[in-house]
């Protein structure tokens, strides 16, 4: 393997480890709810691994800190880890991190990086996690569907706005500042 490929892989690999450890870290940084589902700034660190490291990469930061959760690292919201939290009602919006994270990478690789198009990667990531997660919640805790979107999704919306914004914001400004590898 040649050198610039090399410290691309290098590059990408540290990058997922450093996003793996934000989303751990953003998701401390929460306001638990009544009904389980805490606020916190996790979605905020998956948005900027997908745009930063792409799909592949973005995706893997994800799956490192979803092993991290499931061998009791206690990486998740409140200080938890383990396989109950995975496996518990709000595991289902953890591991739509994954596609958060695959489907904003996505729309960066293949679009202009332009705000616009890199919120709309966000959005759309942003809703497949909310998807499997809302399922998730609703088969574990046998509730209809109205009542998991008002538990789970519409008081989570104004702060998604603002995630989505700021990552999208923050992407240009990184990328301006970034090498190019």
């Amino acid at each position: 393997m040649n050198t610039t490929a090399s410290n691309a892989r290098l590059h990408k690999m540290v990058g997922c480890a450093l996003f793996a450890a934000l989303t751990a870290v953003c998701s401390q940084l929460a306001i638990p709810m009544p009904w389980g589902v805490p606020i916190n700034l996790a979605l905020f660190a998956v948005y900027m691994a997908g745009t930063m490291l792409g799909p592949v990469w973005g995706a893997a930061s994800q799956l490192v800190y979803l092993l991290l959760a499931a061998v009791g690292v206690p990486v998740m919201a409140g200080m938890q880890g383990g396989p109950a939290v995975l496996l518990g009602k709000t595991g289902g919006y953890a591991i739509g991190y994954l596609l958060a994270a695959l489907i904003a990478g996505a729309f960066t690789a293949k679009l202009p990086r332009k705000f616009g198009w890199l919120a709309l990667g966000c959005v759309v990531g942003c809703a497949a996690c909310y998807v499997l997660g809302t399922i998730w919640f609703m088969v574990l805790t046998g509730l209809d569907l109205p009542t998991s979107l008002t538990y789970c999704v519409i008081p989570y919306l104004p702060g998604d706005v603002i995630k989505i914004a700021l990552a999208s914001l923050l992407t240009i400004q990184l990328d301006k500042r970034m090498p190019k590898i």
